[in-house]
């Protein structure tokens, strides 16, 4: 038997962009540039995201706006959009996760937390979107803490703060580093790739689903 399923887990943490959040900047910048090519490119090269980490790290906006200005003045208006158009790049709530995490809620036998790489300066526009982040008994944002995944204080941080056994403590994440960061913390993980995946493998660490046991 996995071992993990041996496990009572009282604490289920969460990630947001890409499990419960569609997020891309690619909403907004197929809109700007007249091909994906070009998309591709500036992405990949100019609002980079190594960039972009470091707002979630509590860079202010103005300041990494302005740096890549200096760096790439042929781009500015470009750039001037990554926050200027930021609303363009959030997508709906992904909305069978989302109907994941309200089954949890509503079971009322686990604590809800959200752990986000997030810019504290767009994080309230989410909170104001997205009504299910109002489900979580804590939320740590990157930004306003200044300090990311996977850096060990972050994820001690949300241990400290909320008195969490690691022990207990369940992670979910759709990024592999960050997995790794949280077992390294001594708190397992799942890495989510779908919502569909995220069932099953709470079902096997008897994790209760309503979903999966109806």
């Amino acid at each position: 038997m996995n071992t993990a399923a041996t496990k009572n887990y009282s604490n289920l943490v969460f990630d947001l962009g890409a499990v419960l959040i569609d997020w891309n900047p690619r909403y907004l910048y197929n809109k700007i540039f007249a091909t994906a090519a070009e998309t591709d490119f500036f992405l990949s090269n100019i609002c980079t995201s190594a960039w972009n980490e470091e707002q979630d790290a509590g860079r202010s906006l103005q300041d990494a706006t302005e740096l890549l200005i200096t760096q790439h003045p042929q781009f500015e208006a470009e750039i001037r959009a990554f926050y200027g158009r930021w609303k363009e790049m959030l997508g709906g709530q992904i909305e069978e996760t989302v109907e994941v995490l309200r089954e949890l809620k509503e079971c009322n036998q686990f604590k809800l937390y959200a752990l986000t790489n997030w810019s504290n300066e767009t994080f309230p526009l989410a909170l104001v979107t997205y009504p299910f982040l109002q489900w979580f008994d804590g939320i740590v944002v990157s930004g306003r803490e200044k300090i990311r995944k996977p850096d060990a204080a972050f994820y001690n941080l949300l241990l400290d703060r909320y008195d969490l056994d690691p022990s207990s403590t369940l992670f979910i994440d759709d990024n592999e580093r960050n997995i790794r960061g949280a077992a390294a913390c001594g708190i397992d993980g799942i890495h989510f790739t779908s919502a569909m995946q995220l069932k099953s493998e709470l079902a096997e660490r008897a994790v209760y689903l309503s979903a999966v046991h109806s």
